[in-house]
């Protein structure tokens, strides 16, 4: 079927296009922008066409997350990567890149496979796996990171955890330069950790638990910038939280490194002032920040520096939650609500424009991974993603299609909600048939 999306508000970083216009759709790419070529029509009306008259909303390319959890295989009883792409669909995202730190990892050809195999049937939108750096994620043994290239993989991480062998980290830096895909760093030195569950701070002493200093962060920054430098490695920073990681970042670009890095929703809107008292729904990690980071990373988004926002989904079972934040695992879930904070937090006060936000939130990830979209030019990918900036809407965690009601934003109201999402053409949000086919194809 074609699409007609008529009246829309188009923008389009990589075109320079922010305007109202007509977007039609043939054969899962963008047949035309504005108007219909005469030699096109005939063909485009000769067969079944549907009509989104989308006035009054935006219509952009599609969100990538370059940093999720989708928990499967291993831990499907937090999230699968049904349940976790269609919260992701839901949350205007049209590809996802999940971590490999899943049981057993996603460390070989044959897992990275696994993961297109169970995609290509569960999934509603584009799923980009992620490699594990070394063996089991033990950090003894680089992964056979050509052979998990070949296999479909697009760039190679050990999120959770550091490679804290500095020589190691270096052979699959150069590997991955060789084969110019990125690493995705998750930066935390582990000998500095001490048992923190939250920002060392006034905060963590009032609530009487242990904090993780900004250094736990910053080391590995400065150490994983320095080893891109020598190996000509394409470095993304994950999660980065600290204003020396948003300095430290935006020396090296001065400096003409291939260095990017990401803010997730949690850490340019909360501080951890914002811990109240012992409610693990506020347990990440990195950790909620003071209020000077938070700045930081703010600016460094207005600014540039600082070039995506991710989610870094993480989903947990309501028993894991309802521990204490020094038992509680760390994380929460961020694919349904990522855009709503993005554009109360960054475009509602200034910080980025419209335009802006959907740079950091589809072309700028593409052109990090290395794949097609993040521009809806003629001939380019129909991954579209429509959304109203203006609606305002209470967050409930009830209404999560991810299986992980982990989040700290319940009941909180935000601007923003997602009216279509599209991949190849094809709209899979809202999902056909309703709540109750969502409810059969996530849960049973």
């Amino acid at each position: 079927m074609n699409l007609w999306i008529k009246n829309g508000h188009l923008l389009d970083p990589a075109a320079g296009c922010d305007q109202i216009c007509d977007l039609y759709v043939m054969d899962g790419t963008v047949a035309a922008v504005g108007s219909l070529p005469e030699d096109k029509k005939e063909l485009f009306f000769s067969g079944d066409v549907r009509e989104l008259d989308v006035a009054g909303k935006y219509v952009m390319p599609g969100f990538v997350d370059l940093h999720v959890h989708l928990r499967e295989p291993g831990f499907e009883y937090k999230e699968t990567v049904r349940t976790g792409t269609m919260a992701a669909a839901k949350g205007g995202f049209t590809a996802v890149c999940p971590m490999p730190n899943t049981n057993p990892p996603t460390d070989c050809p044959e897992r990275i496979r696994k993961v297109l195999e169970i995609s290509e049937k569960d999934s509603p939108i584009h799923v980009y796996p992620v490699g594990a750096v070394t063996v089991g994620q033990l950090g003894k043994e680089i992964t056979d990171i050509d052979g998990m290239v070949k296999a479909g993989a697009k760039a190679i991480s050990e999120d959770g955890r550091s490679v804290m062998n500095a020589g190691i980290y270096r052979m699959a830096m150069r590997e991955a330069a060789r084969l110019s895909i990125p690493v995705m760093a998750h930066c935390e030195d582990i000998n500095l950790v001490g048992g923190g569950a939250v920002n060392a701070g006034p905060q963590a002493e009032k609530l009487g638990i242990k904090g993780i200093t900004n250094a736990v962060e910053d080391v590995i920054v400065a150490r994983d910038i320095l080893l891109a430098k020598e190996t000509g490695a394409k470095l993304h920073l994950c999660h980065c939280s600290t204003k020396d990681s948003v300095d430290m970042i935006q020396r090296a670009k001065e400096e003409g490194l291939a260095v990017t890095g990401e803010v997730c929703p949690h850490h340019f809107t909360l501080t951890d002032e914002d811990i109240l008292c012992d409610d693990a729904n506020y347990k990440m990690n990195p950790p909620l920040r003071s209020a000077t980071d938070v700045d930081r990373l703010r600016q460094g988004l207005a600014s540039g520096i600082m070039d995506a926002v991710s989610t870094d989904h993480a989903p947990h079972s309501k028993e894991e939650k309802e521990r204490t934040i020094a038992e509680a695992p760390f994380g929460i879930v961020g694919s349904e609500t990522a855009f709503s904070l993005a554009v109360t937090e960054l475009v509602k006060t200034g910080i980025l424009s419209p335009m802006e936000l959907v740079r950091k939130m589809s072309t700028n990830p593409c052109a990090i991974l290395g794949v097609e979209g993040g521009s809806l030019q003629t001939g380019m990918p129909a991954d579209i993603t429509i959304a109203d900036f203006e609606e305002k809407y209470v967050i409930d965690k009830n209404n999560f299609v991810s299986k992980g009601k982990n989040t700290p934003f319940h009941g909180r109201e935000v601007y923003g909600t997602i009216a279509y999402t599209i991949v190849a053409g094809e709209v899979v949000y809202p999902f056909e048939g309703g709540k109750e086919q969502m409810d059969d194809k996530c849960f049973n």
